[in-house]
């Protein structure tokens, strides 16, 4: 019996596609292993590369410490650890104490953080949750932006203007010596300088809120307010947490807004009305008119002594939010 033309045709067709189906398949697996070599080296360049960043800015870091360190070393030998406590600053008789420094930042600061933080969650709250498009939302945002984009010196300017005259009637009023210029003064502009890092931070994260959390909470019945009380805070508030420690350290360090502002004494002040003087705001005062080797190292160990009180202040509130996350 012949064989048929269409079974050797199909004999034929089948030999062919065994020789040629094993080759494109090792071909194709071989494209495949070439990229996935290719991708692996990437992601190991990539790996790399961002060990490499963060181990510079921890080296930066250091670096800034270990400078302050060793510039202040005279003023540590001289002074020792009473330049902390002591309450006289008087470069003319080489008497050097930050206790009045320090306590005209922290005033200033947590003052500052006080007054904004109401603002900050109020205008959170409303672009985040209650208005978060339209143009209205639009022109609070960009408003918002403008005012973390303004330089503290226009800011100090504007207090000296604005602020000083009406900060002067309210201590008239309390018959209070009528400085203008002072604590509460410079805590009022930082005030208005850190409330826009608390606001944006706390916009973000109130509008990344589950939708289904809320629509849960509806359904059982819970008011708008009871919704941001009981599921939209709670949610956020490591993250709100973290816009008030943001805020703060924004604060700590403002040297040209506070300096216009605070009255430039060395005295420790007696009320939140009385005149005085930040860490900051000393050396950007005196800096310049250092003569001698001590009293420049005495401003250096004063930067170094802002330097960890911020770091202090950033680890106790780190603590505090994962305290709050856990819980």
């Amino acid at each position: 019996m012949k064989p048929s033309f269409a079974n050797a045709d199909n004999t034929a067709g089948a030999n062919i596609q065994d020789s040629f189906v094993p080759q494109t398949q090792v071909k194709v697996k071989n494209s495949r292993l070439a990229l996935s070599d290719k991708q692996l080296k990437w992601e190991v360049s990539f790996k790399k590369l961002l060990i490499i960043m963060s181990a510079v800015l921890l080296v930066l870091v250091l670096g800034v410490m270990v400078t302050l360190i060793v510039e202040s070393l005279p003023s540590i030998k001289a002074l020792g650890i009473g330049y902390l406590w002591g309450k006289v600053w008087d470069p003319v008789s080489n008497i050097y104490g930050a206790y009045p420094f320090l306590i005209g930042t922290l005033l200033t600061s947590f003052i500052a953080l006080i007054i904004s933080i109401p603002f900050s969650y109020a205008i959170a709250i409303y672009l985040g949750e209650y208005n978060p498009k339209g143009w209205l939302s639009d022109l609070l945002k960009n408003t918002i932006e403008l005012i973390a984009a303004v330089p503290s010196i226009i800011y100090g300017f504007w207090g000296l203007f604005v602020l000083v005259p009406i900060v002067r009637a309210i201590e008239i009023k309390f018959h209070v010596l009528p400085y203008g210029i002072g604590i509460f003064t410079s805590s009022l502009i930082l005030a208005v300088m850190i409330i826009p890092y608390g606001a944006s931070l706390g916009i973000t994260l109130i509008r990344m809120v589950p939708t289904p959390l809320k629509e849960a909470a509806y359904g059982l019945g819970a008011t708008r307010f009871e919704v941001i009380r009981k599921v939209i805070m709670p949610f956020t508030r490591s993250g709100l947490f973290a816009g008030i420690l943001l805020s703060l350290g924004r604060a700590l360090g403002e040297t040209m807004a506070v300096t216009m502002l605070i009255g430039n004494t060395s005295a420790i002040p007696t009320s939140i009305f009385a005149p005085g003087n930040t860490m900051a705001s000393v050396i950007a005062n005196e800096f310049t008119e250092a003569d001698h080797t001590e009293y420049l190292s005495a401003l250096i160990e004063l930067g170094l002594v802002l330097f960890l009180v911020t770091v202090v202040i950033n680890l106790i509130g780190k603590r505090i939010i994962t305290r709050f996350t856990n819980n």
